[in-house]
């Protein structure tokens, strides 16, 4: 059922053992919002169970690692769920094992799950939202780790504020984290920095991206190239934002080759909606970005077709 903040924050004051999990493949929003909610309980809330949990997530150790836990402690617990559009996604097992799951997030609710669930699709990040629960809480607080870690998130979600969800809000927030002390730009530069792997992608997307006459960019990754640039599977997903750059794509889509054959497609727009293309194939997100999966090239080339119609539309 859609809750409110209120009623979110009493079931989270309830709660002997809160475990929070996210999306798989995670982004710095994913890993920020669900530290950063669960240092801020951790700092009020002292005497109980709480815990970040996923998979491991090398790339963004730097925000803040993740927590191993027993199959047990799901028994008693409130499971919170943030960042996750719908349940396929959720990162870990045992989620739905809780005694109560509640849904935080920033995502179009076309797959609602949870007991309690709060979805704000104007807020630019998740971390925005845990910023926003934090402010309406007279119990948790905005320390320094907290706000690093949603610093973290909302500048990744939001391109360094380029993005379309970044509002005045987003910037009031931001502006609250701020004046905790941290260090941003050192927050910024961890987000900017790359390895020679990673610059050797970037260069490989530039060089092999097809634009077609209408603005449609495209570009497949395969495990060959993944592996021939020494790179972790998640790693490879730092092209996507590199072909968007290029002042000839209006809109584009990057497909990255899974180790069992399929796709991870990940569809981005400048102008217009692009995430119908990406519902249609079973996935989802954003107007301006989104994602699903392809089970072959065949259907990598179907997308591809159907996002130059797209555009071509758009234009004529």
């Amino acid at each position: 059922m859609q809750a409110t903040i209120p009623a979110i924050l009493a079931a989270l004051a309830a709660a002997e053992t809160i475990i929070i999990h996210r999306h798989v493949n995670p982004d710095p929003d994913a890993i920020g919002s669900q530290t950063g909610l669960a240092a801020a309980l951790k700092a009020a809330y002292p005497d109980k169970h709480i815990y970040a949990v996923g998979e491991a997530a090398p790339r963004l150790a730097w925000i803040a690692p993740q927590d191993t836990i027993e199959p047990a402690e799901y028994q008693h617990a409130v499971v919170v769920v943030i960042d996750t559009a719908n349940a396929p996604r959720v990162a870990g097992a045992n989620w739905q094992a809780g005694q109560q799951v509640i849904k935080i997030d920033h995502h179009p609710d076309r797959e609602p799950f949870g007991d309690l669930s709060f979805v704000n699709t104007e807020a630019s990040s998740s971390s925005e939202i845990v910023a926003d629960m934090i402010k309406a809480s007279a119990k948790l607080q905005l320390d320094q780790t907290v706000a690093a870690r949603l610093y973290a998130g909302i500048i990744g979600d939001t391109g360094r504020f380029l993005y379309d969800l970044t509002k005045a809000h987003t910037h009031e927030v931001v502006a609250d984290l701020m004046r905790t002390g941290i260090d941003a730009p050192a927050i910024g530069r961890a987000e900017e920095e790359i390895t020679p792997q990673i610059a050797k992608l970037q260069a490989y997307a530039l060089g092999n991206l097809q634009v077609s006459a209408n603005g449609a960019g495209s570009l497949i990754i395969t495990q060959k190239v993944i592996g021939e640039f020494g790179l972790a599977q998640d790693e490879a997903q730092a092209a996507v934002s590199t072909v968007g750059q290029l002042t000839t794509v209006r809109s584009w889509v990057v497909f990255t080759e899974r180790p069992d054959g399929q796709f991870r497609v990940e569809l981005r727009g400048k102008q217009w909606p692009i995430n119908p293309i990406a519902v249609a194939h079973g996935g989802g997100g954003h107007p301006l970005a989104s994602g699903a999966i392809a089970k072959n090239l065949d259907e990598c080339n179907q997308i591809i077709e159907e996002l130059d119609q797209l555009n071509g539309e758009q234009l004529h």
